[in-house]
């Protein structure tokens, strides 16, 4: 499927949209600072050095992005350039004093969460009594809902994700290292199109009950049962799946028994995803079902997170996020299971939420699969 690029409108829309969700939440404006949200605002993606970059959004006042003398030329380039008004400042020079006429007489900002300090204590030097807020804690769901293209795109990746386990079952476990499976599955992402890893925990064994284990020097044995966790971004948006592969045929009853649990909580907190429903409820519907199996005290971490131009961004499913389900929303579904010292269950699927549902990015089978 070829996937159509973001033009100047669709930063555009954006753009409008970030600055009227600020000022409905009470800020003077948001202040965007290099990384995934200016990215998602602008399409520049500038290298994050001292040197001040900063996008500023405010109702009422068209889009404005401060950025050095020497680093116009690229910024220009960006696809959203078109959409703003383009000032600069060069070395030797304040850039908190060149960034001021762009705040207004604003006092209360909304400031990206990667901005760096350094930045951010200029700012309040600059503007005495101003006040910062952070994205995550101020505008949660200012990336959350996707639109159609965003969708496209962790469809895309997330069939890349399930390339990539397709392929990996067909390589040996049993006397390899974690770490040449994990190397395996990084050089499977990028064939199947990442430009980007993030992630490739394989827990093996006793490791699994670790949920973030970094592959290490362990040798896979027969009878481990294995937890194969990755991501990435491919074409600029991410992916991220889970499943759990036995080493051998001869799977041990409770390591069996615990995959099937997880594959039924998982299954069920798919089936509660719907427009309206609270993050939190989709949680405790995986929760309630291992909870009932008698593995409640292990399953240690919320149930998902959403995704997008990151692996992990707002919205959470965890017990205290009332914010409700919208559609177009994006996350993970990812009941685990980990006894210590013996093994871990995880099986995690990237959704979209729908009009009347919820619709699977990962479509590989939940089904332990068996090594060798």
């Amino acid at each position: 499927m070829s996937l159509r690029p973001f033009d100047t409108g669709d930063f555009a829309e954006r753009m409008r949209r970030g600055a009227e969700a600020a000022a409905a939440a009470g800020f003077d404006g948001l202040l965007v600072a290099p990384g995934p949200d200016l990215q998602y605002f602008t399409g520049y993606r500038p290298a994050v050095t001292e040197r001040l970059t900063m996008l500023v959004l405010a109702a009422g006042r068209e889009p404005a992005l401060i950025v050095p003398k020497l680093e116009r030329p690229d910024a220009e380039h960006a696809a959203g350039a078109g959409a703003v008004v383009m000032t600069d400042w060069t070395d030797g020079a304040d850039p908190y004093a060149a960034a001021l006429p762009l705040l207004g007489d604003g006092t209360r900002f909304a400031v990206s969460d990667n901005a760096w300090a350094m930045h951010l204590l200029g700012l309040q030097r600059a503007v005495p009594g101003s006040s910062y807020a952070a994205l995550t804690e101020s505008l949660p769901m200012l990336r959350a809902v996707k639109d159609r293209h965003e969708l496209e795109r962790l469809a895309a990746a997330g069939a890349a994700a399930d390339q990539t386990y397709e392929d990996i079952l067909n390589v040996r476990f049993a006397g390899r290292r974690e770490s040449e499976i994990a190397a395996d599955l990084a050089s499977l992402l990028r064939e199947h199109g990442h430009e980007q890893v993030d992630f490739t925990v394989v827990g093996s064994g006793p490791n699994g009950a670790n949920p973030h284990h970094e592959a290490g020097e362990r040798v896979i044995e027969v009878g481990d049962a294995v937890v194969l966790d990755f991501g990435g971004l491919k074409d600029g948006y991410g992916s991220d799946t889970t499943r759990t592969v036995h080493v051998g045929d001869v799977i041990d009853p409770e390591v069996q028994r615990v995959h099937d649990l997880v594959r039924e909580a998982q299954q069920a907190a798919f089936e509660a995803v719907r427009p309206g429903i609270a993050c939190q409820e989709v949680d405790r519907v995986a929760r309630e079902v291992i909870a009932a199996g008698g593995y409640g005290e292990y399953f240690i971490h919320r149930v998902g997170h959403g995704i997008g131009l990151t692996t992990h961004e707002p919205p959470y499913m965890v017990e205290g996020e009332e914010r409700e389900v919208v559609p177009g929303m994006c996350f993970s579904i990812e009941p685990g299971v980990y006894l210590p010292g013996r093994f871990g269950v995880r099986i995690e699927d990237i959704v979209t939420a729908t009009e009347t549902g919820a619709e699977r990015f990962n479509n590989t089978p939940h089904e332990m699969a068996v090594v060798h």
